[in-house]
């Protein structure tokens, strides 16, 4: 059961630019089981079942993300209560981990039934400010020899098809500082807070769904200190690329119109591109259908921004697949069902065979 490898996984931190100890368990998991793993220069950890006759034949690449949205420091200890595990990351996304190297497991000994190439990814990056770079990086190395490309994050029973492209920035207003009494120079919280306020006001048109979200503000030094810096990080998301530019053009020319009109200078830097727009998904599609019906669960069609975004410029056929069931992803309480994690493992090995049997290309 993918219950034996869930704990250890969940429990050793990987936050975002942190996975190192995270995969480094992974890669031992892995080569326990007789795999050749390597790590490439992002930090993601690769393995390629390749059965003799397959060689040259387009591969099927599964990738399950190695971060977790939760900082160094945070307790990762799981708990068991009532049937649940219990614990920050225990879900999105160590329990696609803890799947995927059952899937490993079971396949050991059995490759004979691959016809063509299977390379499975433990992967760097794709939470908060990592933008997508472990996928991204995978796919721009080995594009000409994949055939498809599956992320398995996510819920057992939801095929995201659609990727929601997102842009983010972190603008940083520069004023000269001073004292809040002897001083009379611009403030860069006065700033922010223009900026913040004439985003907010920026319309978004509902279909296609576009949104825009300051995460995170924060500035000054004291109550008696004018504010020399002061700084926000700013989510773009649309399913339509041409709203999102639209978007991401009316928002950066807030950014600047607060910025001169308050008297301070502004840094701008774009921190995340995750690409959007149609993944081919169709024909995987049609294999997740199928394999969720022999597993008698129902499958739900989702647009988000997972993995599969990064393979929607190369023209590689994706989809991202959820192989557990659970709750209150990117909380320190989220959850498991642990009885979900053997009908996730069926799934995949069932869309494993099927590809198998009918490559997409």
């Amino acid at each position: 059961m993918p219950l034996t490898y869930l704990t250890r996984i969940a429990q050793t931190p990987a936050p975002t630019f942190g996975e190192g100890e995270r995969a480094s368990l992974v890669a031992r998991l892995w080569q326990d089981l007789g795999y050749v793993v390597t790590r490439d220069e992002v930090g993601n950890v690769l393995t390629r079942l390749t059965p003799p006759g397959t060689e040259g034949l387009p591969a099927l690449l599964l990738a399950a993300h190695l971060d977790t949205v939760f900082a160094h420091g945070t307790d990762v200890t799981v708990r068991e209560d009532r049937g649940r595990l219990v614990g920050p990351g225990v879900g999105d996304n160590s329990a696609s981990l803890a799947v995927v190297t059952a899937l490993l497991r079971d396949l050991r000994g059995a490759e004979g039934m691959l016809r063509r190439p299977l390379w499975v990814a433990a992967n760097v990056g794709e939470e908060g400010l990592g933008d997508l770079r472990g996928a991204k990086h995978l796919i721009a190395q080995h594009r000409s020899q994949l055939g498809a490309f599956i992320a398995v994050d996510g819920y057992l029973g939801v095929a995201v098809t659609r990727a929601v492209g997102v842009r983010r920035y972190r603008a940083v207003f520069l004023g000269p500082g001073g004292h809040s009494w002897g001083d009379q120079g611009p403030s860069a919280l006065h700033a922010l807070g223009e900026a913040i306020s004439a985003l907010y006001a920026l319309h978004r048109p509902t279909t296609p769904r576009t949104t825009l979200n300051v995460g995170l503000a924060h500035g000054g030094t004291s109550v008696n200190s004018i504010a020399g810096s002061a700084e926000l990080l700013l989510d773009l998301r649309s399913l339509d690329p041409v709203a999102l530019a639209d978007l991401d053009a009316r928002a950066q020319n807030a950014l600047h119109v607060a910025a001169r009109s308050t008297g301070v200078s502004l840094r701008l830097e774009r921190v995340g591109d995750r690409p959007g727009g149609d993944l081919g998904a169709e024909p995987l599609l049609a294999l997740a259908r199928e394999a969720a019906r022999l597993g008698r669960t129902e499958l739900r069609l989702a647009s988000s921004s997972t993995d599969a975004n990064a393979a929607a410029p190369h023209r590689l056929p994706a989809i991202a697949l959820g192989v557990y069931r659970g709750g209150n992803a990117h909380r320190e309480d989220e959850w498991v069902q642990a009885s979900s994690l053997g009908p996730g493992l069926q799934f995949l090995r069932q869309m494993v065979e099927l590809y198998q049997r009918r490559p997409v290309v």
